[in-house]
């Protein structure tokens, strides 16, 4: 039986194998979401788990720690932002959980 952590975790490499990990990217499916929300075509509902998805992702993607209940919290609140159309997409240096590698 594959957990949902087992799923998220594959699912993060299938997304950095092809390549889907720039800002660009991230942007694009951003403003479609909100188009799309905007012209009644996706609901809410659908906008929350997709916001989930991405969540998931940073809070166990690569060069990062396991998310914190309170980080988790700044994510899904940096997330709502830019759903909302409030906030520029912009590093996520400024995010306190990540952390540097060493090399």
């Amino acid at each position: 039986m594959t957990t949902a952590y087992d799923k998220q975790k594959r699912l993060h490499h299938d997304v950095t194998n092809v390549g889907l990990r720039a800002q660009a990217t991230a942007v694009g499916l951003i403003q479609l979401c909100i188009e799309l929300r905007d012209a009644g075509m996706v609901s809410e509902d659908a906008i929350t788990r997709i916001k989930g998805a991405i969540g998931d992702e940073l809070a166990i993607g690569p060069y990062r720690r396991t998310a914190s209940r309170e980080q988790r919290s700044e994510i899904d609140d940096r997330l709502n932002r830019l759903f909302a159309g409030e906030q520029k997409v912009g590093s996520a240096e400024s995010l306190s959980f990540v952390t540097e590698t060493d090399d």
